[in-house]
């Protein structure tokens, strides 16, 4: 029962992993932002600046912003493992290997879209508070379940699919320009939703005794859905004009500490051996922490319908160190040729990430076209994953990335602005080998391994994403005119 007990425990531990990984988070975010490559740090001067610098929401005045984006995100994965052949009495190696290569599997995003809500309110000319709510720009993907002909999918013990998913942040900000030169900002901020996820994992015992190590009818569901996430944190921003046409920004997004209740699914696997088997109890904990990140830029303003701007960003992605899953009173029962019932225990996952630092460089023209203003925008941006090579999967499906942004703005009189931006991902591949790679599918024993552990995340990893965007900007305060 032990041997049962722990692959359905860490099985289920792995399911919200995408919820601190970067491949949660597709990118930096807002549509005038994105265009500019999400260099906006030092010119943030409109209600974009609650998530770059809420230093920058002394120049939004009152002003009311509304946008939507779609990403468009495709990952494929083709799995590839080295086959040993092996005594069948002792376990141990025997004759050569070679590398076994699988169909080729793709997930895909919904076309679901992702909202900025956000108002601001100068109570002075020099004092603004500010409040709204956004989503994350997020890769909810899904990865099929069962492949042509009933096959079982070579990716499934990582994940099947995120959808159900929603999470969105919550804040309130002021900003406070005491001396020309200077405006700092700050504000409180709340991760609110739901998480959930879908995979596999194997009650296969990996000695073989009773079964081969992936062998389908020993594979169990598992749906883990995170509900009621309450996770506070806060943000701060400050903005320096030592000259008139340049501007230098920073600021920093405090850490968020996931620590939220779940319900957990399983359905046990079909093999014999579970034909009376039943799971009591459904609820458990799950924690983990998401990283703090900051954020450095310099903005020159040669004229005043130029900019441009540098940016540089560093986020401390080796704090998700590990996710800690609690079950609460979780039992299964009447397995056949063990105890009667036994409840599951407690698991803490390692995730091994890495710290990730990007460099965005973009900016903006503006123009006059007949009674009208037009912004044009560029940008790119260049990001070291957070996920090391042997730990990635197609449920942390994060890779070095470039990103183009291009987009505009036409502004309808002094009140009005109309915002598109479509930013590309460049395609990225991944070659992760069979030696390389160190994610393991979840064993039944963790005291009597095998000599050699098969990876679940060696292969070839694809990705391509297209972020399609429009906005609304209106400004409160000022004449109409052209």
């Amino acid at each position: 029962m032990r041997r049962i007990s722990l692959a359905v425990c860490a099985a289920l531990l792995l399911a919200p992993a995408p919820a601190g990984a970067a491949g949660l988070y597709f990118s930096d975010r807002g549509v005038r932002p994105m265009a500019r490559g999400g260099a906006f740090v030092a010119g943030a001067d409109d209600l974009g600046a609650i998530y770059y610098n809420p230093a920058g929401l002394v120049d939004a005045g009152t002003q009311l912003l509304l946008d939507a984006s779609w990403l468009r995100f495709v990952g494929s994965f083709q799995r590839r493992v080295r086959v040993q052949g092996s005594d069948p009495n002792t376990g141990a190696p025997v004759g050569g290997s070679f590398v076994q290569t699988y169909d080729r599997v793709e997930g895909t995003s919904p076309v679901l879209p992702i909202p900025t809500l956000s108002g601001s309110y100068a109570i002075r000319p020099d004092l603004v508070i500010a409040a709204g709510m956004y989503a994350p720009y997020s890769a909810i993907t899904s990865y099929p379940d069962r492949l042509p002909g009933g096959r079982s999918s070579p990716q499934r013990y990582s994940l099947v699919t995120l959808d159900g998913s929603a999470l969105s942040i919550f804040g309130a900000w002021i900003a406070y320009r005491p001396i020309k030169q200077l405006q700092i900002g700050a504000g409180p901020t709340v991760l609110l939703g739901t998480f959930q996820s879908e995979l596999y994992f194997s009650a296969c015992v990996p000695d073989r005794f009773l079964c081969a190590p992936e062998q389908p009818d020993y594979d169990s569901k598992a749906r883990l859905r995170v509900e009621n996430i309450v996770a506070p944190s806060g943000t701060l921003g400050v903005v320096v004009t030592p000259l008139e046409q340049l501007r230098i920004g920073a600021s920093f997004q405090l850490p968020y500490t996931v620590d939220a209740g779940a319900k957990v699914q399983v359905r046990l696997p079909s093999a014999p051996v579970f034909d009376r088997a039943s799971v009591d109890g459904d609820e458990a904990r799950v924690r983990f922490r998401l990283p703090w990140i900051a954020r450095l830029g310099a903005e020159l303003r040669p004229s005043p319908s130029t900019r441009i701007e540098a940016t540089v960003v560093y986020e401390k992605w080796s704090m998700h160190e590990r996710i800690d899953f609690v079950p609460d009173n979780i039992t299964l029962r009447n397995v056949a040729m063990f105890p009667p019932s036994y409840r599951l225990g407690s698991v803490a996952l390692d995730r091994s990430f890495q710290d990730s630092w990007s460099f965005r460089v973009g900016g903006e023209q503006s123009i006059k076209w007949s009674r009208y203003q037009i912004d044009l925008r560029g940008g790119l941006s260049y990001e070291k994953s957070a996920v090391p090579s042997s730990h990635l999967s197609v449920l942390t499906l994060d890779m070095d990335k470039f990103l183009i942004g291009l987009g505009g703005g036409l502004h309808l009189g002094k009140r009005w602005r109309f915002d598109g931006t479509a930013a590309i991902l460049f395609p990225s591949k991944v070659e992760v080998s069979p030696d390389e790679a160190r994610l393991f599918k979840v064993s039944p024993v963790r005291a009597n391994q095998p000599p050699e552990q098969i990876p679940i995340n060696a292969g070839r990893y694809e990705v391509s994403a297209l972020l399609l965007g429009m906005g609304l900007r209106y400004q409160f305060g000022v004449p109409d005119g052209p």
